[in-house]
Order: C-alpha cells, then sequence, then structure tokens
C-alpha cells in the first residue's frame, strides 16, 4: 500500500541536514490487574517467611514471633510510604528522584544501599533454599538407611552458585519475566500456607495454647550476640527502648522485598492508585499470615529442645512437628520444600533482573560507564552488568560458606536502609516537589499554608532509629556494609566525573550526530512516513543483517522504511515513573542508530528513526506498528528463541491488542539469508495440495450423497469446522487434542522419511 506522505519526510543519510529520531515520550505498556500486582511482589516478600522468624529468634530469642508480627503491621505503614512515593510523577528513575530530594551524594549512597540489598537478595534466598533442601535430605536418608549430610552448609552453597548460576544465564539470553509465573507460583504458594496454617491450629489444638513469653524487657534474650558493640554499654533508663528497636532491628528481614510494590507500580492497570491500594492490602494480609502467623506458629508447636536445630529451616521444623502420621508428615515437608526451591529461587532471579535494572538506570543518568550497558554481541543484553552482578552474588555465597545467619546479617543492612533513604526522600518531597500528588500518608497537620506530615515523619525516624541500632549490633554487617556503600559511591563519583569530561572532550566523534525530536505518541506524520510503511525493529547493532536485506530491495518512491528501537523498561527501583527522552536515546542508542545510517547510505536509501519505551517487546513493537500503520514488520532471527517461538510470541500479544486489530505481514529473517513469512490477523491459509484435494474428494462424496442439495467446497470445510467446535463443547476436548497430537506426529514423520 503507497500514499502521499502526510508529513515531512525525514533527511536523506546522505545530505548535509542532521539526521532526526522521533522519541515517544508516552510509553507503550501492557497492564496487569491488581491481583497479578501481589502475586509479583508476594514472590519476593513471601519469600522472607523461609527464614526471616527462624533468624529473628537466634539473636533475641523465644519472644521473636511477636517482634515479627510487630514488624509485619510495622511494614503496612512502610508501604503508605512507597503508594505516596509512586503517586508522585517524578521523571528519570531512582537516582534523579532520590537525587532531586537529598542531592546528589545522598542519591549515590541511596543506589549503593540499593544495590547491596539487591545483590544480597540473591545469595541469602538461594542460601536458605538450599538449607530447606538439605534438611528434607536428612529427613529422608535415614529412611533409605544412608548416612546424614554433614555438611549440610558446604551442599547448600555448592546448590546456591549452580542456581545463581542458571539463572545468570537465563538473565543473559534475557528471558523476560511474567506475570503468569508468579500467579502460578503464588497459587500452589497458598494452597502449601493454608494447609499449614489449618494444620497448625490443629495441633494447637490437640496439644494446647503456649503462646511465647511476651517481649517484656525480661524475656528479650541480650547477649553479645544480639547487642553487637552494644554490649557492655551502660543503657540506663533508655535500656527498654533500645531493646525493642534491638529486637525489631534483627526481625527487619520480614518486610524486605517491600519495595517490589513500588517496582509494579507502574505495569498496574487503571484506576492505578485505588488497584496499587488494594494490591498494598492483600500483600499485608498474605505476609502478616504467613511469615507472622507461621512464625508465631513455629514456636508455639516445635519443642525447645529440638527448634534450635530448625532455624535455618524453620516451615520444614515445624511442617515434621505437626499432629499426624509420619508418613503424611513427610509428604507435606517435600511439599514446603518443593513451594521454597520455587519462591525462593524466584528471589534469587529478581535480584539479579532488580540490580540489573538500577545499574542501567544509573547509566542512563550519567553516573556509570555506557561501557556495562554495551550490549551482548548475540542476545543484546546488558551482559557486563549481569555478569558483575552473578559474580558478585557467587563470591559473597562462597564467602558464607552456605551460612544464612551471616547473609542475614548483611542483608538486613541493605533493607533498612533503602527504606530510610526512600522514606527520608518522601519526606523532604513533601516540601520541595509541587507537582501532582495523589496520595498522602496518613496524620498531616495544617497551619495555613504550612504542613506537618506526622505520620510520615513517624515512620521514617522509626525507620532511621532501626538503621542506627542496626549499626551498633550488627558489626560485620556493618562493616562489610559501609565498605560497599562507600566503595560503590567511589565508583558513581570518578565514573560520572569521567562521564563528564568525555561529553566535554566530544571522544564519540566517530558516531553520527541527531537532532532528537518528542513526540507524545507514535504517528505516520511524526516520523515523516506514509502508511503501508516497512517498519524494521532494532536493538542490537551487531545484528542488522534483517535492515539489511530491507534496504537491498525495498524502493523508497513506493515504500517508507521506518527503524524501530523499543527500550524495554525493567522493574527497576521504587519511585520510577517515564524516563527523560536523553534517557530513552543514550549513546548506546546513538551507536545503534549510527550503523543502521551507515547501511541505508550505502545503498543511497532513506530511513525514518524512532524510539519508543515499553514494558512488553512484542507489545511495543505491534502497537508502534499500529500507530505508525505499518504493513510490513521485519524481524532478525532471535537467538533465544526458534521463528516459530517468534512468530507464536508474536502471535500472542497481537491477540491482546484493542479491536480493530490491524493485519500485518511478518517477515523473520535468519543471518544466512533466509527468510520465514507470517500473516498475523484472520487471513486465508495457505493450503497445500493434499488439503485442497482433500476437501475436493469430501466434496464430491457428499454432493453425490445430498443430491439435489447444492453443495459447495466451503460448505464442507464450514461443516467440518462446525463439527470440532462441537465435539469441544460438549467436553471432548482432550480427545480432540489428542488426535490433532496424533495428526502432527503422523505428519512429521512422513516430511522426515522424506528427507
Amino acid at each position: 500500500m503507497a500514499s502521499k506522505a502526510n508529513g515531512p519526510p525525514a533527511p536523506f543519510p546522505g545530505g548535509n541536514a542532521i539526521p532526526r529520531v522521533l522519541v515517544a515520550t508516552t510509553a507503550m505498556l501492557t497492564f496487569i490487574s491488581f491481583w497479578r500486582a501481589a502475586a509479583i511482589v508476594l514472590n519476593d516478600l513471601g519469600s522472607s517467611a523461609y527464614y526471616a522468624g527462624g533468624e529473628s529468634e537466634k539473636f533475641i530469642g523465644k519472644t521473636a514471633p511477636w517482634f515479627v508480627l510487630a514488624i509485619m503491621l510495622f511494614s503496612y505503614a512502610v508501604r503508605a510510604i512507597y503508594v505516596e512515593s509512586c503517586s508522585m510523577f517524578v521523571r528519570g528513575g531512582v537516582y534523579r528522584a532520590v537525587k532531586t530530594a537529598l542531592g546528589g551524594t545522598l542519591a549515590k549512597f541511596s543506589v549503593s544501599a540499593l544495590l547491596f540489598d539487591y545483590i544480597l537478595t540473591g545469595p541469602i534466598s538461594v542460601v536458605a533454599a538450599g538449607q530447606y533442601l538439605m534438611g528434607l535430605l536428612n529427613d529422608l536418608l535415614p529412611l533409605a538407611h544412608l548416612p546424614l549430610i554433614e555438611s549440610v552448609n558446604a551442599g547448600t552453597a555448592v546448590f546456591a552458585v549452580g542456581v545463581t548460576l542458571y539463572f545468570w544465564w537465563q538473565n543473559v539470553k534475557g528471558i523476560p519475566e511474567s506475570s503468569d509465573k508468579a500467579l502460578k507460583i503464588m497459587r500452589v504458594t497458598t494452597v502449601m500456607v493454608v494447609i499449614l496454617l489449618g494444620w497448625c491450629g490443629y495441633t494447637i489444638w490437640l496439644r494446647g495454647l503456649h503462646l511465647p513469653p511476651f517481649p517484656s524487657a525480661h524475656n528479650i534474650r541480650l547477649d553479645k550476640n544480639s547487642l553487637g558493640w552494644l554490649d557492655g554499654v551502660s543503657l540506663g533508663r533508655l535500656f527498654t527502648l533500645v531493646a525493642v528497636f534491638v529486637g525489631l532491628g534483627h526481625s527487619v528481614l520480614a518486610m524486605s522485598g517491600e519495595e517490589s510494590l513500588a517496582q509494579v507500580y507502574r505495569e498496574i492497570e487503571s484506576p492505578k492508585l485505588p488497584n496499587l491500594k488494594k494490591a498494598g492490602f492483600i500483600i499485608f494480609l498474605y505476609s502478616f499470615l504467613f511469615t507472622g502467623i507461621v512464625s508465631l506458629f513455629a514456636v508455639m508447636i516445635i519443642p525447645d529442645g529440638q527448634r534450635p536445630n530448625f532455624l535455618e529451616n524453620l516451615i520444614g521444623g515445624l511442617a515434621m512437628n505437626l499432629a499426624g502420621p509420619q508418613a503424611l508428615r513427610l509428604l507435606f515437608h517435600a511439599f514446603v520444600v518443593f513451594v521454597g526451591v520455587l519462591i525462593l529461587s524466584g528471589a534469587g532471579n529478581t535480584s539479579i533482573v532488580g540490580a540489573n535494572g538500577v545499574l542501567n538506570r544509573v547509566s542512563e543518568d550519567g553516573v556509570l560507564s555506557d561501557w556495562f550497558r554495551q550490549p551482548h554481541r548475540r542476545f543484546g543484553t546488558s551482559s557486563r552488568i549481569i555478569n558483575m552482578v552473578a559474580a558478585l552474588q557467587i563470591l559473597t555465597i562462597i564467602i558464607s560458606r552456605g551460612n544464612v545467619t551471616f547473609l542475614a546479617d548483611l542483608y538486613a543492612f541493605g533493607v533498612i536502609w533503602s527504606f530510610a533513604m526512600n522514606g527520608l526522600a518522601v519526606l523532604v518531597l513533601r516540601y520541595r516537589y509541587s507537582g501532582e500528588r495523589g496520595y498522602r500518608v496518613p496524620l498531616n497537620l495544617r497551619f495555613g499554608k504550612l504542613e506537618i506530615p506526622i505520620g510520615l515523619g513517624l515512620i521514617t525516624l522509626v525507620l532511621l532509629l532501626i538503621a542506627v541500632i542496626n549499626l551498633f549490633t550488627k558489626p560485620h554487617a556493618t562493616v562489610a556494609g559501609v565498605t560497599f556503600s562507600v566503595f560503590l559511591f567511589c565508583v558513581f563519583v570518578a565514573s560520572e566525573r569521567s562521564n563528564q569530561k568525555s561529553k566535554g572532550r566530544q571522544e564519540h566523534l566517530e558516531m553520527d550526530q541527531f537532532h532528537v525530536a518528542t513526540q507524545d505518541e507514535l504517528s505516520p506524520q511524526s516520523v515523516g512516513a506514509r502508511p503501508g510503511n516497512i517498519l524494521v525493529p532494532v536493538s542490537n547493532y551487531h545484528a542488522l543483517y534483517h535492515l539489511a536485506s530491507v534496504l537491498d530491495r525495498f524502493k523508497p518512491e513506493r515504500r517508507d522504511v521506518v527503524v524501530l528501537h523499543v527500550r524495554v523498561l525493567r522493574r527497576a527501583a521504587s519511585g520510577e515513573h517515564e524516563l527523560e527522552p536523553e534517557q530513552l536515546f543514550g549513546s548506546i542508542e546513538q551507536y545503534l542508530f549510527t550503523q543502521a545510517l551507515a547501511l541505508a547510505e550505502k545503498r543511497g536509501k532513506p530511513i525514518r528513526l524512532a524510539v519508543v519505551a515499553a514494558n512488553d517487546l512484542w507489545d511495543g513493537i505491534l502497537r508502534g506498528a499500529t500507530s505508525l500503520e505499518s504493513s510490513t514488520i521485519v524481524l532478525g532471527h532471535s537467538s533465544k528463541w526458534t521463528s516459530d517461538e517468534q512468530a507464536r510470541q508474536m502471535g500472542a500479544a497481537w491477540e491482546k491488542l484493542g479491536d480493530p486489530k490491524p493485519q500485518f505481514n511478518i517477515e523473520i529473517h535468519t543471518p544466512t539469508g533466509d527468510k520465514i513469512f507470517k500473516v498475523l490477523g484472520p487471513h486465508t491459509p495457505n493450503l497445500t495440495a493434499n488439503e485442497v484435494n482433500l476437501v475436493h474428494r469430501l466434496w464430491l462424496r457428499f454432493s453425490e450423497a445430498l443430491a439435489p442439495e447444492e453443495v459447495h467446497h466451503h460448505d464442507i470445510v464450514h461443516f467440518a469446522l462446525n463439527e470440532v467446535t462441537q465435539e469441544l463443547d460438549e467436553g471432548k476436548e482432550d480427545d480432540v487434542v489428542r488426535r490433532l497430537r496424533d495428526h502432527l506426529e503422523q505428519n512429521k514423520r512422513k516430511r522426515d522419511g522424506k528427507s
């Protein structure tokens, strides 16, 4: 389809004009329900239930469940801070948001603490999963008359390294996250939690109610292990207050993962803020029951003499001490471990994704060198960042030797300082940010134009007090956390200065200079292309063979070519909204389009250039093609999926487009020059001679049987399709699927035999 362009054409690449790049500032997002958002957060937050209660009891004794419950209640207040931060539209990502409130220095420290949190999330999650797995094996081995695993920590470390390497490779390949997977995991987890709570209630009904001691000054165990550097310090009248904050500090891991709520805010469907609040309440209720109540039941049910053996495997120990036959308890223990490995390993993957997202944003903000964002030659991912994060996580696992307590201490440092810095930033933004704000943390007093945020101030104060107390009660974590944060801060400062000098010296003169124009949305007029154009998505400057193939064959007088780069937005960090145009079009994108222009210039043909942000690659491409009124989409062959899988994923994304859905011709090019053609949307199928002959034979047979009725070939096809539909409606889907699978396998054998 060819028609006159509705807007000015893009400058010819070989001319003297600066090439124009259109950046669409409105991201093309796919949205999820608040249930899916809650499932994503609970995959991260729920994992802490497997280790938080046991780690807390190691330090403060049997009163630990009360502190865990207090932390879970307090987490609802902390969640209000994240809701307020989400309700403010602050462009630019976490670094710029915090920089706006607290300045560049504290912003760098805040990001350092956040990265420390992410890097520790992976090791503690996969090590905890390993501990549960080793505990189950030691329960099963005696039944087979085999010796127990004595070096549990060593086996745990090996398992943890293996899981980290697996997710490292998945992230290098760029396998996207899926809310469907998160929802399925939480369904299985919910089944386990309901059984566990019900069985615990039955056990307590049989054995009697024995609550753990209330956390009075007399009952809280304060020794060198729990006090750290405060041991031997005379606290005087502050003893009770300090004891409470010591207990809270050792239990703060129970709300680790809370920041994930802000990460998914961008993806929540409209109305966003009410749905965010609904998701927040679901998360609170679920985590309170799972993490808080289960920790309480563990102290009530597991005998005091046995419980120290299960502190790193608390839910496994709880499963084995429930009332009932041993075989049933072992079976449930296996189910607990299965769910634990799923949810804890998922949290390990989330940590790599989160750290990668944060460092990408920091690089886009000019704080970290663009060298880190250089794409992988094959997969096009920011593999250098992923390699660095995974290497740090594996090093942490090796140093810990599979010890959860060591990792929990370190992790608590990142968790609480990340919360405290976010609370402080939101508190400062109450006075510095004058833009739209859809929600405020409750308890605000007004005196004229002056607002006193009592609720927000108290929550931030409590977070800061817990963070300061933890500095003294967790010496190893303090030394490691401060060292890491200072080191990363120095790296950020040095890298930022180096970037500024590089820009001042214009070291990248080998790249073309572009005129970056911005529009809210893509359109044929905005890019200067005619409807019916060819859309060529590009992401990796090492793999532009599909663009070269299009340039070799297309005729500019008939159709235009639009080269589109989709910036996939990751769940990077809290407080993130739309990015600035210069973040969407940085040096990596500049070099990508320089290579694209070089191909066009070599062939003497013009191309149009555009950038759009999206949180799903296929959805971004299809919505971009819809906005640009493209007729053909040309893709390069994926290094992660087969061509058929690429087409299937695009087809699934096309089905989710709003009506009316446009039809697209899809071309998938391989590096060897082969092409695969598909059509998205309802279309006449390409029938082989065998299918045409089969329809004709059936037509002849039925025409004779139904004479003198007039029967057409399309009647035969329609009748056959209706028969299949009726079988499906009658509940015979399994049988139909089996027969279809047999048919496909039979055809495959025939093709293989001919080849």
